[in-house]
């Protein structure tokens, strides 16, 4: 999950936060036990509110204090809308984040696809107290999803195929990707695909999946490595304008928090992710038992070598 327009003011951080905790009936992670910055020797690690981003902050968590580094955990959260206030403020620390939207969130007006090229650019685009660490390989986009149904019943491999066809359909997807520039927006200026209606759902989760399976909506964001996909056979229509750049995962952490050790525990988990893993976690987070993401997160770590 995952990922948008630029930074909100601390106002609007509080009203999002109000009105998430409000739909999600739960605290808000970043309010328990007060918004202040940890100690020196502390990192507190956040997540969005979709499980692929919480295995992976288990992942950082666990890894970091495999070396014994104090950690503390401030899981789903919520969107970026709602995190990346607390990254600033230092009420987080460290949070997996996707190469990409990251930069579109922080320059609405980027244009750089290539992973490398993203990379950089999203490094000259953080505010200073920010840094990004090594980027894995592994790499999870949004992406139009459809039933193989309605890819076959419009002959739509591609974003370009359905742009005729998007005024005859419901899309559904998080709130935030309405809005985002490489979401609703973007989908209309590059294909030129307007679509009938827009249901806010959830990030890609079991909201949004039934919907689709279940014709509510005949269109989702669904991220690329979801298990739900081949589950449900599903059709990810390929992007060759390249509306969605290139997410590759990467530790987002606080400049104040970087020293030789956590950078070598971070860039060790960045060297052994791949997309492979990504979807393998995911499914493994699916899966009959429904293990939770810190079990999910230790197997990996244990299997790599990095527990």
């Amino acid at each position: 999950m995952r990922r948008s327009l630029i930074a909100r003011t601390a106002a609007l951080a509080a009203i999002s936060a109000l009105a998430l905790a409000a739909c999600g009936g739960g605290s808000d992670p970043l309010n328990s036990g007060g918004s202040a910055a940890a100690p020196s020797d502390t990192i507190i690690v956040g997540s969005a509110n979709f499980t692929e981003n919480q295995i992976l902050a288990e992942i950082y968590a666990q890894a970091l204090q495999a070396k014994g580094i104090n950690v503390e955990k401030k899981l789903n959260i919520g969107s970026r809308e709602t995190y990346f206030p607390g990254l600033q403020d230092g009420s987080i620390d460290l949070i997996p984040e996707y190469t990409g939207v990251l930069l579109q969130f922080l320059n609405k007006q980027a244009t750089e696809t290539a992973p490398d090229a993203v990379y950089t650019a999203l490094k000259s685009a953080l505010p200073g107290s920010l840094t990004v660490l090594d980027k894995s390989a592994a790499e999870d986009k949004d992406a139009v999803v459809v039933t193989r149904e309605t890819a076959t019943r419009l002959n739509a491999t591609s974003l370009a195929d359905l742009a005729p066809n998007c005024g005859q359909l419901t899309f559904g997807g998080p709130p935030e990707f309405q809005t985002r520039p490489d979401g609703i927006p973007g989908i209309a200026e590059t294909y030129g695909c307007n679509f009938k209606e827009y249901r806010s759902l959830d990030a890609g989760g079991p909201l949004t999946v039934s919907a689709l399976k279940n014709g509510d909506v005949q269109a989702a964001d669904i991220f690329t490595t979801d298990a739900s996909i081949p589950a449900n056979d599903f059709v990810v229509l390929t992007d060759p304008k390249d509306n969605f750049a290139a997410q590759n995962v990467v530790p987002l952490i606080n400049k104040a928090k970087v020293n030789d050790t956590v950078t070598q525990v971070l860039n060790g988990v960045s060297a052994k992710l791949t997309t492979e893993n990504l979807t393998a976690l995911n499914a493994e987070a699916a899966g009959d038992t429904k293990p939770s993401a810190e079990t999910v997160a230790k197997n990996w770590l244990t299997q790599n070598g990095l527990g």
